[in-house]
This record gives structure tokens, C-alpha cells and sequence, in this order.
């Protein structure tokens, strides 16, 4: 790889070198790298789609699978499938992310459908980023979907993070969880000039004790446009929570839709939503300690992403 395509996966894989355990990494379209291990099978799909499939034995510990995608191409669009099947009990951290460069005046886009089958008592953490670059006057565009498939007893931890250089994104993700599945999301975006991000989750709680913890975190400047979509139905007796913070600056336009449906008398949800500009007095405190009024709005965002 050349020194762009290695910063690209520095950003949105923290990786400065070949990774340690399973990988796959795509470039442009084409696979650039893999390894399977013993316990994590990554195999070429099957039914015609662009994509991998990932399984992952039983009672695997301690083994991660990087599955980065880096695009370099104007004028490039592709759809990529990659489907996880994560065996009973396993324990497992999963890190994608899509970083694109594009210096050209035509679009770059890359829509990734990822999908999980958690087995029974297994626990997965899946890091996701995304990140733009380029000084072409081409957009950068991404849309992630997700979607989530847990059995009994599992525990799936979603990190979602998009802070710089996409144009557009429409991200989508759905859960299906059974009784005593446990599913925890945290989200990150900033999106800056005219961008666009939407994003929408929909998580159908249906087994006993079944619970949800959903927290969206974002920042809006300049004359960028922001939606936030939750809908959680508790269709047992089970747990949600699902809360929407973000700070608007300039021009910004952000909208929270939650939605809550109880289908049962013992299902608990709960739904927060702030939307608000940066308290005064916060960039003032902060410019007593020397720093500029843009340098106090920078270190306030940067806390409130972190």
C-alpha cells in the first residue's frame, strides 16, 4: 500500500502495520490481504454479491477479525455484503470502518451491509469508523446499514463513529434480540459545510429480559443537516433506553424522531433527547484560561465526542 491508503487505514482501523489474527482488507474494490486463523474462517461468498463471510468457531476468546475497506477512486460506487456468524460463547472484537480519498469531481460512494448471527452467550465489540478525505469538489458518500440477529443470553457492543470528510450518510441498523440478549450502541458524528447524516435504528425486544442501552452523541455546524430516527418496541417483559444529545452551531439543522412501543405491561422503555448551542459560559471559562473563542468551541466539542 502507498502512504495515502496507510493513512486511510490508520484512521478508520488504528492500523499502522498488518494486523495480528483474522483480517480482510479491500481496496478499491479488490481484496488487498487475508488471513483466517484457526478459529476465525473468512471465506469469499457465495451467492454473487461482492463481500465475505466471517464465521467464528464456539468458545473463541480473545481473537479480533479487522475488516477494513479503503477507496481511492473518483467516480467509484460499490455495494459490499459481509455476513458474521459468531459461534455460542465466543468472545470477540471486530473492527470495520471505510476510509475514502477522493481528489476528483465525480462521487465516491461505498454502501456496507453488515450482518450478525450471535450465538448463544456469545459477546461481540464491533468498532466501526468512517472517515473522508480529498481536495476534489467530488462527494464522499457512505451508507452503513447493520443488522442484528442475537440469541439468548448474548451481549453485542456497537461503537459507531463518523467525524470527518463524508458528504452523506444514511445509516441503517436493525436488531432482532431474544430473552437475555444485551445490546449497547454508541454512536458519534460531527458533520461540518453542507453535509448530511441520517441515521435510524429500529431494535424488536422479544424475549424476556431483553435489553436495549442506545446513546447518539453529535455535533452540527455550519449549514449541515442532521436526523436521529430510534424506534425500540419491547415486546416482552424487557429493558430500553435510548437517548439523543447533540450540540447545533451556525446555520445547522438538527431533528430527534424517538418512537417507543410497549407491547406488553412489563416492558420498561425510556427515551432522552437534548438538543441545545454551547453554553457561554462554558467558552468563557475556557478563554480565562487562555484559550481563543474557536480553540474553547474545539476542546468542547472534542470532550463532548469523546
Amino acid at each position: 500500500m502507498d502512504e495515502l491508503e496507510k493513512m486511510l487505514l490508520m484512521q478508520v482501523a488504528d492500523l499502522h502495520r498488518v494486523p495480528d489474527g483474522a483480517y480482510n482488507i479491500r481496496k478499491n474494490g479488490e481484496g488487498d490481504g487475508r488471513r483466517s486463523t484457526d478459529r476465525i474462517r473468512i471465506e469469499d461468498r457465495k451467492d454473487g454479491h461482492a463481500g465475505i463471510d466471517i464465521f467464528i468457531a464456539p468458545d473463541t476468546k480473545n481473537e479480533s477479525v479487522h475488516i477494513p475497506v479503503v477507496i481511492t477512486k473518483t467516480d467509484y460506487r460499490e455495494r459490499v455484503y459481509n455476513d458474521f456468524y459468531i459461534g455460542e460463547n465466543a468472545d470477540v472484537l471486530i473492527i470495520a470502518g471505510c476510509g475514502i480519498h477522493n481528489c476528483g469531481v465525480e462521487t465516491s460512494e461505498h454502501t456496507g451491509v453488515h450482518t450478525f448471527h450471535i450465538g448463544r452467550g456469545a459477546k461481540v465489540r464491533y468498532v466501526e469508523k468512517h472517515y473522508g478525505s480529498g481536495d476534489g469538489s467530488g462527494e464522499n458518500i457512505m451508507n452503513p446499514a447493520t443488522v442484528i440477529y442475537q440469541e439468548e443470553d448474548s451481549r453485542f457492543e456497537m461503537e459507531s463513529t463518523q467525524i470527518k470528510g463524508i458528504d452523506s450518510t444514511d445509516r441503517e441498523t436493525t436488531a432482532t434480540l431474544k430473552a437475555g440478549a444485551e445490546l449497547v450502541v454508541r454512536e458519534k458524528i460531527f458533520t461540518h459545510g453542507k453535509q448530511f447524516a441520517r441515521t435510524n435504528f429500529i431494535v424488536d425486544l422479544n424475549g424476556e429480559g431483553a435489553g436495549v442501552d442506545l446513546v447518539s452523541r453529535s455535533v452540527a455546524a455550519d449549514d449541515s443537516r442532521q436526523t436521529f430516527g430510534s424506534r425500540i418496541n419491547g415486546n416482552t417483559a424487557c429493558h430500553g433506553h435510548s437517548e439523543c444529545d447533540a450540540i447545533i452551531m451556525d446555520r445547522a439543522c438538527v431533528t430527534a424522531v424517538p418512537e417507543l412501543t410497549a407491547n406488553c405491561i412489563d416492558a420498561e422503555l425510556i427515551h432522552e433527547a437534548a438538543i441545545g448551542k454551547i453554553a457561554g459560559e462554558q467558552i468563557v471559562k475556557l478563554m480565562t484560561l487562555g484559550l481563543t473563542e474557536q480553540e474553547a468551541e474545539e476542546q468542547i466539542i472534542k470532550g463532548f465526542l469523546s
